[in-house]
């Protein structure tokens, strides 16, 4: 009996959450440690499906950076690197489109079906969603770096989600951008998710990543930050690496719109339920103001 009651509970403590978060968008970027196995993709896509069966409207944008990896090695296709950034040659953007866009995307689609979701595979190309274009990033002698078809957002055209949402589906995003042109572009994954999540003015970012959170500088977990709070820690060096694009991402999309970004440990199973509709929620929630 214990048990059951400690389940009720549970249920209870999530009650208010519902009720906040029913009706409103939460963008996930999805990919990384919560893509390694079939387990961990499974516990999302379960993690969609009941915040789609409360009335939430999620939206999953999704990486895939070892698949193509595999693909490329696969097909000999060499993988070149400017200065230590990746380099999309036009054969490996036909990889990056046929692995983001069809293997990943699809598979990440069907578990959400198999579940009992209603999600729907497209990639930014799909009726202009992410329009791009070609990006150079600036090289050590200070000149543009050539970095071939990796692109960046030049705007999102949300009238495609809100479509999707009023007919009851979760979007789930390949991050392939569209030039002026109709080609197209390898976009950064958290850089697209960071644009579709301000372009519908979602209530909750969400960052699945391999470490708990942010870190203080003992390695204990920052639950709570601001805006003001994340710059200060990249300027004194308490967010380093790997992290600082990612809350660089997350502090774009408060900037232009979002109410709260979270960075979790895709890791953890139900790691988005935990966060959403927990007291104590299990990452480091950045909000634009204490």
């Amino acid at each position: 009996m214990k048990g059951y009651i400690q389940k009720a509970e549970t249920l209870i403590e999530a009650l208010p959450y519902i009720r906040e978060f029913t009706g409103k968008t939460v963008v996930v970027k999805y990919g990384g440690a919560a893509m390694k196995d079939d387990e961990r993709m499974a516990s999302f896509a379960e993690d969609i499906v009941l915040l789609q069966y409360v009335g939430i409207r999620p939206v999953v944008v999704h990486g895939g950076g070892p698949q193509i990896d595999r693909v490329l090695e696969r097909l000999s296709i060499p993988t070149e690197r400017k200065e230590g950034l990746r380099v999309t040659s036009p054969e490996a953007m036909e990889v990056v489109e046929m692995v983001l866009g069809g293997t990943v995307n699809k598979q990440i689609v069907a578990l959400i079906n198999r579940s009992g979701g209603k999600a729907v595979g497209l990639t930014g190309k799909d009726g202009g969603l992410i329009r791009a274009r070609k990006y150079s990033a600036p090289g050590k002698s200070g000149a543009p770096l050539d970095l071939g078809l990796v692109g960046e957002v030049t705007g999102v055209h949300p009238e495609v989600l809100r479509s999707m949402e009023r007919d009851g589906f979760v979007p789930v995003i390949a991050p392939i951008g569209v030039g002026p042109e109709g080609e197209a572009y390898n976009i950064n994954g958290d850089t697209a998710a960071a644009e579709i999540a301000a372009s519908v003015a979602a209530e909750k970012f969400i960052l699945l990543t391999d470490v708990p959170g942010v870190l203080a500088a003992g390695g204990e977990l920052i639950s709570t930050m601001t805006i003001a709070d994340v710059e200060a820690a990249i300027r004194n060096g308490g967010i380093t690496g790997g992290m600082i694009p990612k809350v660089e991402c997350g502090l774009t999309a408060l900037r232009k719109g979002v109410t709260k970004v979270h960075i979790l440990d895709g890791r953890v199973p139900h790691s988005v339920l935990l966060e959403i509709f927990t007291d104590a929620g299990i990452g480091t929630e950045i909000t634009r103001t204490a």
